[in-house]
């Protein structure tokens, strides 16, 4: 048996995941799990390796939809195998587990907690492009659990239902995702009306375009709206996600441009890695040195620190930054020139860093920043200071111009 810790397990088989992305609703009934598998399936018919994993304990639904409930796992004393559905989709759920398919789970929040680590950390995920995880309905301990553990995940796809009772608690999903400096990739807004498969009139059950107004309101983006079909209901019970066998239809076509914005995570983090890598080619790479936390510069004595920014402070981890305050300063009079606060690009392996590189940024300031985002930095002539505090962006640099800045552990160090 393994004696590496835990959080060590997750960390290491995460490092393996381009890119982590939760599916959460504030209200249990709304297609949460629907919406999940299709998003997972649209992204392996793509060619993505994905993996699927379902954490709502207590209602394990995604091997029904997928038709492999009951489907036997294998593994050894260290390791635990997923099951695998054709050549690029691995799932793991407790559904998979559990000795009869009425078996109640009845678990406390640390019980719950243990178990995300295990099919995190313990289950053979290997290299996969994405990692789409169902989680229960609500703000509890599964997906508290979830955004805590993977500190780089990419965001939320956030599911509700048209009318304001759903909409009520999912709104709420919004605040915790930005409590958690958790981007939100887009809402979804299922069973957005009926259309009458024989006469074609459309009939708003449970109304229509409230997600769309929600998502408009709260700032966050819209991703589309999937009707009520009877025949995702068929294929849902059936085993058979509605994306893959039924693409032509106005729902299958709508599914698919829900996942679209989500493979292009992919497609910009392989640009941008491409365009960092020609930059690093065709010029000569800087010649860094650092003393006493201190970074020079090439040319006279200005320079432009940034420093990611959640809710008007520091973000203690760099990859949830929403926004990054970008500041001017002299170093030899040691004054602030000016400062721009900026919307950040998707966070993406080594978007980041000729992001900043392109804004003039010679030095970054972070609380918590992985070690291949700082390689990635230093490689493009940026200099990197972690371990700062959570204050407001011109105190952190006042306090580094004044040689006084007080650093600590790198709380994203993995």
């Amino acid at each position: 048996m393994s004696t590496m810790p835990q959080d060590e397990k997750v960390n290491k088989r995460m490092a393996n995941v381009g890119h982590k992305v939760l599916v959460l609703s504030g209200k249990g009934g709304v297609g949460k799990s629907t919406i999940a598998v299709n998003i997972a399936v649209a992204l392996a018919a793509a060619g993505k390796r994905v993996g699927l994993l379902d954490v709502d304990f207590h209602g394990p639904s995604v091997p029904n939809l997928l038709g492999v409930a009951g489907m036997p796992l294998h593994g050894t004393e260290e390791v635990v195998h997923p099951f695998v559905i054709g050549d690029n989709l691995k799932i793991m759920s407790i559904g998979f587990l559990l000795r009869n398919s009425d078996d109640a789970v009845i678990w406390r929040g640390p019980m719950k907690s243990n178990i995300i680590k295990q099919f995190l950390g313990d289950v053979e995920w290997g290299e996969l492009d994405f990692l789409v995880i169902d989680s229960p309905p609500g703000t509890g301990d599964e997906p508290l659990s979830i955004a805590q553990l993977i500190t780089d995940a990419d965001g939320a796809v956030i599911v509700t239902t048209p009318q304001n009772l759903a909409l009520i608690d999912v709104r709420k999903c919004v605040t915790f995702c930005r409590q958690l400096s958790l981007p939100v990739l887009g809402v979804v807004e299922n069973m957005s009306g009926f259309i009458c498969p024989k006469c074609g009139e459309r009939t708003d059950i449970f109304k229509a375009g409230g997600g769309e107004e929600m998502a408009r309101d709260m700032g966050v983006p819209f991703l589309g709206r999937v009707p009520v079909d009877p025949e995702i209901v068929s294929a849902s019970d059936e085993g058979r996600p509605y994306v893959l066998n039924f693409p032509h239809t106005e729902a299958g076509r709508i599914f698919a441009a829900i996942a679209a914005p989500i493979l292009a995570l992919d497609t910009a983090a392989r640009k941008a890695a491409d365009e960092a890598a020609c930059a690093a080619d065709e010029a000569p790479r800087k010649q860094q040195s650092k003393k006493d936390g201190e970074s020079k510069t090439e040319e006279g004595s200005t320079m432009k620190i940034a420093i990611p920014v959640a809710e008007g402070t520091l973000s203690m981890h760099f990859g949830h930054a929403a926004e990054f305050a970008l500041i001017e300063v002299d170093r030899e009079k040691k004054e602030i020139l000016g400062s721009e606060i900026l919307a950040a690009p998707p966070h993406e392996p080594g978007l980041l860093p000729a992001w900043l590189r392109e804004k003039g940024a010679n030095l970054v300031i972070a609380g918590g920043m992985g070690r291949r985002a700082q390689d990635l930095f230093q490689d493009g002539g940026i200099d990197v200071i972690v371990g700062a505090p959570s204050e407001a962006p011109e105190t952190v640099a006042r306090a580094y111009l004044d040689g006084n800045l007080a650093t600590g552990s790198n709380v994203c160090d993995h």
